[in-house]
């Protein structure tokens, strides 16, 4: 039995009286237009293949890097059904003229509310409906902040009712979210499906993110021959993190924070090295209004930047959307929407709403009290968000508030087929997604979207599905785009703000520890597999020895724990200071803040490390830990490849130094750990074996030395060998070429002269005394060689500190302006 044969027979067994709209089978059983085209196929399909293809979906995605945070929780994989949401031409043309209609509807409201205000003069919208709602903004309502486009890219959710009505559900305009998702879905199932998606003959996407771009530098104020645009993003703890940096990747555009602009002169402009600033034309948000200028609008806020609003009033910076667009998310408009269509537009309203009515009104508020006791409408406030209660108490509410609240009716949702291991296709509610961009001198819908599938009594968790609409003709022009405004050739400059910088450099940074950490846990694991069980005898020393150098790079654990329980915990304890789980994770969130600038390929790192620390987690057997560290130590290795590709810019130098500086420091630790106490020849040999081996230099000990270990021929090897990639001389060399690189460097910066005073430092000492002297014994110790360590480790620290300060440190951390004394804003003496 294939799986739409299995879900088309088990709808058919349904009572038909009230049932959803099905998106893929109809009322006969039979399968919709849309899908006919691809029914051979599609109908073969059997539960072994979707399962399989299920499995592949949630490996892409893992390996992309694909997350979403809900708020107040962990990122989470996203969520894609392998079943697509296909539409056919003739549905797709009605949705495509009613979405380009209410985009145009939308933008000319906006206008009006923030410039004339005819709606609001001639009692066409209620002037409480607008000034009630928390996303109007008095100070963009302003002549001087006149702008007759502020809406370029809009978003509707759509659902669909019994009778196969699409309804619009809501307007996004704040600053619509999901576009990436969108275009991410479609990658992930033209791999899984490649078949159905050759035969279905539906649109690409890729011309409607050139058409984006295009438009984003077309909104640019004046005549600019290069104008700069960057996506304002509120970092990566933001629930749409991915989405906002896969944007930016694809158009080519940096993605910035609030603290990386900053407003002179009313002009915005981005913050490089020192006091280096370029100018920002267009600044693409996905910083909701309310948040984006502490100065003028929230004082707590440290996502926005301090004067946006003036330099967008002056006409220096073309905001997108524009401020004070969320007032179009207000439910309490969607009553009068087609009267305000009539009024600015000269024609009816096209796409219906949800039946709406806004509790200000005598009348509606009737209705909403009447519609409570039948319990089939939603009561929401002027903001969309829902009021739970017995229908008594939302009653109410709504007395003591009216103006505040809307009643929304309830609508059954049309269902769709979600894959669901173990139980086949499950029919679950449905909701699309659609975008709108102002391109040339029209509004042009997506041709396409993100379809949702709703949390439902299926128990289930939500997920979402692509969305195909297929072409009418072959010849189609994918997105109805046969030409791309045209674009300027000019090169640009690439400019990293020292954030991004920060974030490379450190991303470096945790790269080099978990991969020092993981190989000294192996090293020290083929000791534990001999001599666990032989505490008394040289090899048993020799292991304690080892795993106090593990306590030393990763942290002390429980004194209590076994070995294998130490291992595991170094490996997977995030929480755990120091470990590699720990490492990882600083890693990710390193990279999450620069992801524009990386390859995809960087993502499938923590996918294959996640995979690896799962199979610890499940298998119990102390071989896994090998097993599993070695998988982690090959996802890191693979970042060496990936970064090897990058331009020489600043963020390869960031990464690069991050690297050499952490190594340095770890073999200053890892020397001091092993090699400052003289233990006996056994002893020492089996551990200077396992210090060769965690710093990958054995093979090239074994060659040099052909087999006889010493200490002195392991420092050597370790601190003076210029042409040992794993030396301390070879990791400084590194940095000086890294740190002249940067922006800032200038031959006398501090970072620079305390590299030379430790490169000075090292050769005076060992020229003093040489490997020899270092490796003298004071009683059992060696007091020159530890002493001479932590010296330079202290230097180290020393360097990455000056490091921060010239390269990274752009001024103190934002400060929220309602915390400060109104004389410190002002200027004057606190």
């Amino acid at each position: 039995m294939t799986v739409l044969r299995e879900y088309a027979d088990a709808l058919g067994l349904l009572d038909a009286t009230d049932q959803p709209y099905d998106e893929v089978v109809g009322p006969d059983g039979t399968l919709r237009p849309a899908w006919k085209p691809m029914a051979e196929t599609a109908v073969s399909i059997t539960p072994a293949t979707l399962s399989r293809i299920g499995h592949d979906v949630e490996r892409f995605l893992a390996d992309d890097g694909v997350t979403y945070l809900r708020p107040g929780a962990k990122p989470e994989p996203w969520r894609l059904d392998p079943v697509p949401l296909v539409i056919d031409p003739a549905q797709w043309r009605i949705l495509e003229v009613g979405l380009a209609q209410r985009a145009e509807l939308l933008n000319a409201i906006l206008v009006d509310l923030y410039g004339p205000q005819r709606l609001l003069q001639d009692g066409i919208v209620p002037a409480a409906v607008v000034f009630g709602h928390h996303g109007f903004h008095r100070v963009a309502a302003r002549a001087s902040n006149h702008d007759p486009r502020p809406l370029v890219l809009a978003a509707t959710d759509l659902g669909r009712t019994p009778d196969g009505e699409w309804r619009v559900l809501a307007d996004r305009t704040q600053a619509p979210s999901g576009i990436g998702y969108a275009m991410e879905n479609r990658r992930v199932i033209s791999r899984v499906l490649p078949e159905l998606h050759r035969d279905a003959g539906l649109h690409r996407m890729e011309p409607y993110f050139a058409a984006l771009r295009s438009a984003l530098l077309e909104s640019a104020p004046g005549d600019q021959a290069d104008p700069r645009v960057v996506v304002l993003s509120p970092g990566t703890h933001s629930e749409t993190a991915y989405d906002q940096a896969f944007l930016a990747s694809t158009l080519g555009f940096p993605l910035v924070q609030g603290a990386d602009l900053t407003v002179r002169n009313g002009e915005v402009l981005m913050r490089g090295h020192g006091d280096r600033l370029e100018r920002v034309d267009v600044i693409l948000r996905r910083v909701d209004a309310t948040w984006s200028d502490p100065l003028e609008l929230r004082g707590d806020s440290q996502l926005g930047v301090a004067g946006l609003i003036e330099a967008a009033r002056r006409g220096n910076v073309r905001v997108v959307n524009g401020f004070g667009a969320g007032v179009l998310e207000n439910p309490g408009l969607v009553p009068y929407l087609p009267a305000a269509c009539e009024a600015l537009l000269g024609e009816p309203l096209r796409l219906a709403s949800l039946g709406t009515w806004w509790c200000g009104d005598p009348a509606q508020r009737a209705e909403v009290e009447r519609r409570l006791a039948a319990d089939d409408l939603v009561v929401r406030t002027l903001e969309g968000t829902i009021v739970d209660g017995t229908p008594e108490e939302l009653a109410a509410r709504i007395a003591a508030d009216p103006h505040r609240h809307v009643g929304q009716e309830r609508i059954t949702l049309s269902h769709a087929p979600t894959w669901a291991e173990g139980r086949g296709a499950v029919g679950r509610p449905l909701t699309l997604r659609t975008f709108s961009l102002r391109y040339g001198s029209a509004y042009r819908p997506l041709v396409g979207g993100l379809a949702s599938i709703r949390a439902d009594e299926s128990g289930l968790p939500p997920c979402s599905k692509d969305v195909w609409v297929l072409k009418e003709s072959p010849q189609d022009a994918d997105q109805g785009l046969a030409d791309v405004l045209p674009m300027t050739h000019t090169r640009s400059v690439t400019v990293l703000v020292p954030r991004a910088l920060e974030d490379m450099h450190w991303s470096g940074r945790y790269a080099e520890r978990a991969e020092d950490l993981i190989r000294l846990i192996l090293a020290t694991h083929v000791l534990a597999e001999d001599f666990r069980t032989r505490p008394r005898t040289s090899g048993g020393i020799s292991l304690e020895v080892m795993l106090s150098a593990l306590d030393r790079l990763g942290g002390h654990g429980h004194a209590d724990a076994d070995i294998d329980a130490e291992f595991r915990s170094m490996l997977l304890d995030a929480d755990r200071p120091g470990s590699a789980a720990q490492s990882l994770a600083g890693m990710r969130q390193a990279f999450s803040g620069v992801r524009d600038q990386l390859s995809p390929d960087m993502w499938r790192i923590f996918s294959s490390t996640d995979r690896a620390a799962e199979e610890l987690r499940v298998n119990p057997h102390s071989l896994q830990i090998a097993e599993s560290g070695a998988e982690m130590l090959h996802g890191i290795l693979a970042m060496q490849g990936i970064v090897a590709s990058m331009i020489r810019d600043e963020g390869y130098h960031s990464i690069r130094l991050g690297r050499f500086l952490e190594r340095a420091m770890q073999i200053c630790q890892l020397l001091r750990a092993t090699t400052t106490v003289r233990r006996g020849l056994e002893v020492d040999r089996a551990v200077l074996n396992a210090v060769l081996a965690s710093a990958e230099s054995a093979v090239t000990h074994r060659r040099r030395y052909r087999g006889y270990v010493r200490t002195g021929g392991v420092l050597d090897l370790l601190i003076m060998d210029r042409d040992n990639p794993r030396s301390l001389a070879f990791c400084l060399n590194e940095l000086r070429l890294h740190l002249t690189e940067l922006p800032g460097s200038t031959g006398s910066s501090r970072p620079e002269r305390l590299l030379d005073d430790i490169i000075a430092q090292i050769e005076q000492s060992l020229d003093g005394i040489g490997v020899a002297g270092l490796v003298a014994i004071g009683g059992v110790g060696r007091p020159n060689l530890e002493s001479f360590l932590d010296q330079v480790h202290a230097q180290l620290v020393r360097l990455a500190d000056a490091i921060t300060d010239v390269h990274f440190a752009t001024g103190p951390a934002p400060q929220p302006l309602n915390a400060l004394p109104t004389a410190a804003i002002m200027g004057g003496p606190a």
